[in-house]
């Protein structure tokens, strides 16, 4: 299967002047969204929490989170961020594509808009 990738705008919810736009992986085994700390404190934005995520290969971790608004595919969401490492590669989780009603496509790897947001 290929990676699919989609630009996002990451905005501080509290200064909507404060943005960073960067190239997202798409990832449907991730729940929340990961962008590089870097970022998220370059825009305002410090940690509200700390949550427990299992990594790709297993491993356990505590990370920092926040809230953000998520700009994608002409959609907005607030979503849960996780902090990353500065060097990470940006992760657009499965929250923020459900919420918006959009899914990759499984034959095409192509993101995709369903006809309604499921509400059931």
């Amino acid at each position: 299967m290929g990676m699919t990738h989609v630009t996002v705008t990451v905005r501080n919810p509290a200064d909507t002047s404060k943005s960073w736009e960067g190239l997202f992986l798409v990832d449907t085994g991730s729940y929340d969204s990961l962008v590089p700390g870097k970022h998220l404190r370059t825009i305002g934005l410090a940690p509200k929490g700390r949550r427990r995520y299992e990594l790709a290969d297993g491993t356990r971790k505590e990370m920092d989170v926040t809230s953000a608004d998520l700009e994608f595919m002409g959609e907005f969401v607030a979503n849960t961020i996780i902090f990353g490492d500065d060097n990470a590669e940006p992760i657009l989780g499965v929250t923020a594509l459900e919420s918006v009603g959009i899914e990759v496509d499984p034959r095409t790897q192509r993101l995709k808009r369903l006809p309604a947001i499921p509400l059931k």
